[in-house]
């Protein structure tokens, strides 16, 4: 692990562009052109891990996808042993990929999902009082409904005053009140 750490993953998704730019004249596999590119982007896009976490999984499937290619197609002596440095360039490029989508704070357990969290992170809680911790009046369908009585107001006499207030003098003017 030390010696991936120690690797430049600009210098290594640079030589790989550079490499399959190379060979993509001739007879060899077509997707490594536009894998590594993808790959720069994904190194250069910091603000985003998703897409250094992608690159990261389509080169681990270029892996062996690189194998099956190479055993169903016929290459000359010189781009054949490109080739092979190319696939052998793309192991320690996917161990410098997977340690800055680490650094990033992603991982790649539970096919991206944190870890063990199948949950997820929350970013949002469901307006009404509904919370995740205590119930807060939510009753499934399945279950019987609670009825509660209503809470006994005791009933109070109505207030009238000991001394009436004087009615309102007579409106002068043409609106006038019955």
């Amino acid at each position: 692990m030390d010696f991936v750490q120690g690797l430049d993953l600009s210098k290594l998704l640079l030589g790989g562009a550079v490499l399959s730019f190379a060979v993509s004249a001739f007879s060899a596999p077509f997707y490594n052109f536009p894998l590594f590119l993808y790959g720069l982007y994904g190194q250069e896009n910091t603000e985003s891990v998703s897409a250094l976490q992608n690159f990261t999984c389509f080169l681990a499937g270029s892996l062996l996808w690189d194998i099956i290619w190479m055993a169903n197609h016929e290459q000359n002596g010189f781009i054949k042993f490109l080739s092979i440095l190319l696939l052998v360039l793309k192991i320690p490029t996917f161990g410098a990929c997977g340690l800055a989508v680490r650094q990033r704070g992603a991982t790649f357990g539970g096919l991206g999902l944190r870890g063990s969290d199948l949950s997820g992170p929350t970013v949002w809680s469901m307006p009404g009082g509904f919370t995740s911790t205590g119930r807060d009046d939510y009753q499934n369908l399945d279950e019987e409904a609670t009825v509660s009585a209503p809470p006994r107001v005791p009933v109070a006499a109505p207030h009238r005053p000991s001394n009436p207030a004087p009615p309102p003098p007579p409106a002068t003017g043409p609106y006038q009140t019955a």
